[in-house]
């Protein structure tokens, strides 16, 4: 008895005898119940050829010709093809002859299978007979027309060939080509590791010259361990063997199979592999053609998006996300049609483009009115939510806006937070968020803010977005990450220094230089000139400042009013002051309307001379967000500062954020009103929520004003500095620091030295990211860094810019980290990403968070086409959603019902896309009920022995304290009925087994520890 490959094994050496007869015979007995073995002659690479009998037991025996069954893994044949090709004509009559001569000696009765092996000289070597109809048999019924099974029957029942009108020569010869292939749930990747799990989807095929034949699939069949992993048959008939092949591969890329792997990407390269197609091949076909194991790239969005949906609706968003207030309005915000206006002159956007920088400069001094960066793609939203915006809902209403906003100086879509919480929190990549935004704005230019050394390289927790002081990127990581930038679709880039450190400015003036951006430099705002007792930053230290850039070679400049505190009468003197020294530079004002002075603050610089404000759409204004668009295009509507901004247009882009913030109210901070006490405690519009929902998570909910008071504190103990992320957060940390440990300012300078400061604190005061315009404040500096060093010197301090000694980044070394990690070099179920030179940018600045955001992509795919609502609350039974993943692709989603929590805590959703019936299965993370999971072994570690399959432990080979080399068993495993010995990648000594036999694993459980130190 025997059958599929089970049992067979070749002995290449004496030494290797043993081992592989223990194997074929346990994996023989466990299969058929007879663990005897046959040694036979090892015939290399041959074809493998069969000829299909029937026999009626009276000694009449015909033939219904050949098939083909070279394609084979582990002697299991894959792939089968009748009648077989190109076999010599002597070869061919002679297997048939002497197939029928055998059953007819032995006087066979009922279907049978004769096979042979034919070496490359044509010579045939009889292998066995199959006493039973073999899984294959349906080519041989395709291209003869006679129903095997059927007749097999009926000479059970008594009937004789004869009778049954089957005799040889009523049998002609076949005037076609069938092909069959088998879908297993095996992975070709993995050397044909079974697979096991929950089917998801199991959609078949159809269509002309198609037979199928199907086994255990359908939605919800789970697929174990202890059974065959077939799970499909595709037989294609046609006139010829390619056109066969190509009804085939149609079938095959209709089928569609989810929750567990399977074995049709290696069907789909065997069907397109030019030898296969243009003859014949030998059973070393496979290895002969390891990149037929190479897996497909299958997007599976529909299936991802489901597991997304069902978690949500399961276990809710992640807490992590900072989802705590109200759930999101019911109401879909309505998208303003707002009809295209032919432009009279020629764009700033247009200009940039044909002419450059230095030309779209000149035209912003030379328009005639007051020109106007919206900010609501960007600042708007990371001061009132978080940063939270997604993708959908810009791009909802980004045609209208190309219309009404076409008069605008930019949009302000990128940079600060944005980058960092798009990957971390809302699973969409930044660098396509940009090349979305770009495709339908193309008559705007876009805008980003750029940290001037650092780029943006960020950090995050929970709400808090900061950049990360440690984080200096080498010189060349900054110069890519502009080139790219502006490749992508930036036009202006806003950069900024957090002390206004000119040397890191510097850095980022010379990488958009390059790149070809518009430089638009920025002069960090805090104090109050038109108070004369504010000391240290009066008008000359900003004309100074402004004369440094300048110098440095910027095509704008921007005042950057981070929290808000430039007053009118300040706006007032410091724009006409640099008005009167640089007549010919553009001149962009930045504020937050945290005091709701920001209005009267930005009219009160364009009369003074300013030629761009920054605003946001009323819905998303105020607060310690920017002045209101709609106040500034009313208040300047038909005077010499006229914005070219319909205020009608602008309303009707207003009503949709109205709605659409609706949305994202989970994400509101709870601020009712403005807050004049900015001008005291100076706090950033950006960081003033972030800080207060911190605070909250820290316990220090009930102390909000004293956070902000001791933000004051702790802003005169840094030296009154530049308050902008980063130097913001190292002051927000030290004010929470200072309330949570009830200090006053004095008993901080006097403890110091005992005190354990945060580290953003310790790390401003050893410079990392600069110096600060008038110094470090001492003693305190002297006392928080004694003891201290930077990781990898001996040094206490940085003395000039962090990151000029920093070697560069080697950007193709950091390519092949992602590619081992998660593209094709990986080896896991799932990889195979292409990476772009964006990613791995992205994963330069963000190695961390980038990993995570690839992670999250494998399990849910990209969420930016998943409207907001369901992406914050999921479905609810009976609900339809519509997802257009691309033009021409769109999901119709129905949730069905939603199950309770089995024994092991996993909930079962039943959904249907598009009329087809489709499963996701959620882990329930709040479930009472215990389930005990086995160790993982650990990535990385050779010694760390995982199962490489999920399956049952027939035996341990080795104990602790035994010494191994490597390639020694340590287990044997058995899956659907076959049999894997785990072998040793490690010369070692064993320092733990974790099974035993009878243990059911998982693949990647740990089964046996090694310690290579002991060897």
């Amino acid at each position: 008895m025997g059958g599929g490959g089970r049992g067979i094994r070749v002995v290449p050496s004496e030494e290797d005898l043993s081992t592989q007869f223990n194997v074929a015979s346990n994996e023989a007995k466990n299969a058929f119940g007879d663990g005897r073995c046959f040694v036979e002659k090892y015939v290399y690479n041959p074809r493998h050829i069969e000829v299909q009998c029937l026999g009626d037991g009276k000694g009449d025996v015909i033939h219904i010709w050949d098939r083909d069954c070279s394609v084979q893994r582990r002697h299991q044949k894959v792939l089968e093809t009748a009648p077989a090709m190109d076999l010599p004509p002597l070869t061919r009559q002679s297997m048939l002859d002497d197939a029928c001569r055998l059953l007819s000696a032995a006087k066979y009765l009922n279907a049978g299978t004769v096979e042979f092996l034919v070496d490359k000289q044509g010579k045939h070597f009889f292998m066995e007979v199959n006493p039973r109809v073999q899984v294959e048999h349906t080519v041989t019924e395709e291209i003869s027309g006679i129903d095997i099974v059927q007749s097999q029957i009926r000479i059970a029942a008594g009937m004789t060939l004869k009778e049954l009108g089957l005799t040889q020569d009523q049998i002609p010869p076949p005037q076609c080509i069938a092909m069959q292939c088998r879908v297993t749930t095996e992975d070709p990747s993995h050397d044909f590791r079974p697979d096991t799990g929950t089917i998801d989807v199991f959609r078949m095929p159809a269509g002309m010259g198609i037979r199928l034949d199907d086994g255990p699939g359908f939605p919800g069949a789970h697929i174990l361990p202890h059974y065959d992993s077939l799970l499909l048959k595709i037989t294609a008939k046609a006139r010829t063997r390619r056109d066969a092949a190509a009804k085939l591969t149609r079938a095959l890329k209709e089928f569609r199979v989810r929750g567990v792997t399977t074995n049709k990407s290696f069907l789909l390269h065997v069907l397109r592999n030019d030898e296969f197609l243009n003859g014949f091949v030998d059973t070393g076909f496979i290895a002969a053609h390891p990149e037929l194991l190479t897996p497909l790239k299958e997007k599976d969005r529909a299936q991802k998006l489901l597991y997304y949906i069902g978690d949500i609706i399961v276990n809710g968003v992640p807490p992590a996300l900072g989802a705590t207030g109200p759930p999101p309005s019911p109401v879909d915000p309505l998208i303003p049609d707002i009809l295209p206006v032919a432009k009279t002159n020629k764009s700033l956007k247009k200009i940039f483009d044909a002419e450059g920088a230095e030309a779209f400069a000149k035209a912003v001094r030379q328009n005639e009115g007051l020109l106007i960066t919206d900010t609501t793609w960007r600042d708007a939203h990371q001061s009132l939510l978080a940063t939270r915006l997604r993708t959908i809902d810009m791009l909802n209403v980004a045609v209208p806006t190309n219309v009404a906003l076409r008069n605008a100086y930019s949009l302000e879509c990128w940079g600060g937070a944005t980058f960092d919480v798009s990957m971390r929190f809302l699973n969409e990549c930044p660098w396509e968020r940009l090349e979305k935004l770009r495709e339908v704005v193309p008559d705007i230019p876009l805008q980003m803010l750029l940290r001037g050394a650092n780029a943006w390289t960020t950090n995050s927790t929970l709400n808090l977005i900061f950049v990360n002081p440690l984080a200096k990127d080498p010189d060349n990581v900054v110069f890519e990450f502009c080139r790219l930038a502006k490749e992508t679709g930036i036009d202006v880039f806003r950069i900024f220094d957090s002390l206004n450190y000119i040397e890191n400015l510097r850095l980022g003036i010379d990488a958009v230089g390059e790149a070809g951006g518009v430089i638009e430099g920025a002069v960090c705002y805090t104090g109050d000139i038109a108070d004369p007792k504010r000391g240290q930053y009066n008008l000359e230290y900003y004309l100074n400042f402004v004369q440094d850039l300048k110098n440095l070679g910027i095509h704008v400049l921007a005042i950057k009013d981070m929290a808000g505190v430039l007053k009118p009468e300040s706006a007032k003197m410091l724009v006409s002051a640099i008005r009167a020294e640089h007549l010919g530079l553009p001149i962009h004002v930045h504020t937050h309307d945290t005091a709701g002075t920001g209005v009267a603050s930005m009219l009160a610089a364009a009369v003074a001379g300013a030629d761009v404000v920054d605003a946001s759409t009323d819905a998303l204004s105020g607060l310690t967000s920017q002045p209101s668009l709609g106040a500034l295009v009313a208040s300047t509507s038909g005077t010499n500062l006229d914005t070219g901004i319909s205020l009608e247009e602008a309303s009707a882009l207003n009503e949709y954020w109205e709605e659409c913030r609706g949305l994202y109210a989970p994400f509101e901070s709870g601020q009712k009103s403005g807050s004049a006490d900015v001008y005291i405690h100076q706090m950033p519009g950006g960081q003033f929520t972030n800080l207060l929902y911190q605070s909250t998570q820290l316990g220090l909910s009930g102390q909000w004003s004293q956070v902000k008071k001791a933000y004051a504190i702790a802003n005169r103990l840094l030296g009154d500095i530049i308050k902008v992320t980063p130097s913001s957060k190292v002051t927000g940390d030290l004010a929470q620091f200072i309330v949570a440990n009830n200090l006053t300012e004095e008993e901080v300078i006097e403890k110091a030295d005992t005190l354990s400061f945060p580290k953003s604190v310790i790390e401003y005061f050893q410079g990392y990211i600069g110096i600060p315009p008038f110094g470090f404040p001492e003693p305190l500096r002297s006392k928080v860094i004694k003891g201290q060093t930077i990781a990898g010197t001996a040094l206490s301090c940085f003395e000039g810019r962090p990151g000029a000694d920093l070697p560069p980044t080697d950007l193709v070394a950091a390519k092949e980290i992602l590619e081992e990690k998660w593209g094709s070099k990986c080896g896991d179920r799932g990889g195979g990403i292409d990476f772009t030179e964006t990613d791995v940018i992205s994963y330069c600045m963000y190695p961390a968070v980038f990993d995570q955001f690839i992670e999250n992509i494998r399990l849910h795919g990209e969420l930016s086409h998943l409207d907001t609502r369901t992406f914050l609350t999921g479905m609810k039974v009976g609900q339809e959603l519509s997802v257009n993943l691309e033009k021409g692709k769109e999901l119709i989603i129905k949730m069905i019902s939603v199950g309770e929590p089995n024994e092991e805590g996993i909930v079962n959703l039943q959904f249907e896309v598009n009329g087809q019936p489709r499963m996701a299965h959620i882990k329930d993370k709040y479930c009472s009920i215990e389930h005990v999971a086995r160790p993982k072994a650990l990535k990385n570690v050779l010694g760390s022995v995982g199962a490489p399959m999920p399956g049952a432990v027939l035996e341990t080979m080795v104990s602790k304290g035994d010494k191994i080399n490597v390639g020694d068993p340590l287990v044997i495993l058995s899956a659907m009925k076959m049999e894997t010995v785990v072998s040793s990648p490690v010369k070692g000594v064993v320092s733990f087994v974790v099974v035993t036999a009878g243990d059911n694993v998982d693949a990647g459980d740990l089964v046996v520890e090694i310690d290579e130190s002991n060897d």
